[in-house]
């Protein structure tokens, strides 16, 4: 069970069929009688077969990934499914608002593009010992000393 499944779309204090359970998490029914046979609970053993939905809640938690935090100096690259820590040990810091951005650096492994949110209070927690070559936020109009004036929309008094 590599995948993530929306657990809170099973009701605890419902009871589903086979089918149902897999149309509900949208996987095949093989997999529910997988699961079955890995330790998935029935309600009894006869047809139809009935799956309590507190039990398959408890199941799926059981066996759900488990997370792999970052650690600083690392980005999650999701074709490797792992931290990887970016090729040349270098990123680009993305500003996105005045107090967010996003660090992008290249897998080593896979050479595709990776990418971490984070905030400019927690860039250098984030970037750990890497090389941030960064944008500087962009300012925006009412932040810059000179705001632009539109004269030329002012009528002319004559």
């Amino acid at each position: 069970m590599a995948r993530r499944y929306n657990i809170r779309r099973v009701k605890i204090h419902r009871s589903y069929e086979v089918s149902e359970a897999a149309k509900l998490l949208d996987v095949s029914k093989r997999s529910i009688n997988r699961w079955i046979d890995a330790g998935l609970p029935l309600v009894v053993r006869k047809r139809p077969r009935l799956i309590l939905g507190k039990h398959l809640r408890e199941f799926l938690q059981a066996h759900q990934p488990k997370k792999q935090p970052c650690r600083a100096g690392e980005i999650f690259c999701v074709g490797c499914q792992t931290p990887q820590r970016p090729a040349f040990d270098e990123v680009e810091y993305i500003p996105k608002t005045a107090t967010t951005g996003l660090l992008a650096g290249l897998c080593p492994v896979c050479a595709s593009m990776i990418y971490r949110f984070t905030t400019t209070a927690t860039l250098a927690a984030a970037s750990g010992d890497l090389k941030v070559a960064g944008h500087p936020a962009q300012q925006r109009l009412c932040d810059s000393p000179d705001p632009s004036l539109n004269v030329h929309l002012k009528e002319e008094k004559s």
